[in-house]
């Protein structure tokens, strides 16, 4: 495929499955190892978790697996993939840095940056909106 697909797959309606147990059911389905393979990232404010896969997968065959597995089913968790974003949020942020200093970080390719489009500092929030030029540049 030439469509780049997100190495992100969301899970929703997570609650009635703790991170542990959300952990293994995702190595059962996927044949991977949790921490090699892919992280998870559980968000319990909003009962979500984000799959990130570090090994090259199928996301969209991946996630029509969780769809039809029984376990996800019983749980009543959807799982989608993360849409691809330009835009990203860093915050806690030191009250000093500038917008040259956001933006030269963010495109260091070391750091998994790209080509910055835009930065918009909030000082008082100690946040920033960094836009890339090309979803790639946010892994």
């Amino acid at each position: 495929k030439s469509v780049e697909t997100s190495p992100s797959v969301v899970f929703e309606n997570i609650e009635q499955c703790s991170p542990k147990c959300l952990r293994m059911l995702l190595e059962n389905i996927s044949g991977l190892t949790v921490d090699d393979d892919f992280t998870v990232e559980v968000i319990p404010e909003i009962d979500v978790a984000v799959a990130t896969f570090t090994k090259r997968i199928d996301t969209e065959e991946f996630v029509r697996k969780c769809s039809e597995n029984k376990r996800v089913k019983e749980f009543k968790m959807t799982a989608r993939l993360l849409e691809l974003t330009q835009s990203i949020k860093a915050e806690n942020l030191p009250s000093s840095v500038s917008t040259d200093y956001i933006t030269v970080y963010f495109e260091s390719v070391r750091n998994g940056g790209g080509p910055v489009s835009d930065v918009q500092l909030f000082p008082e929030e100690h946040s920033a909106i960094i836009t890339f030029c090309d979803h790639k540049g946010n892994a």
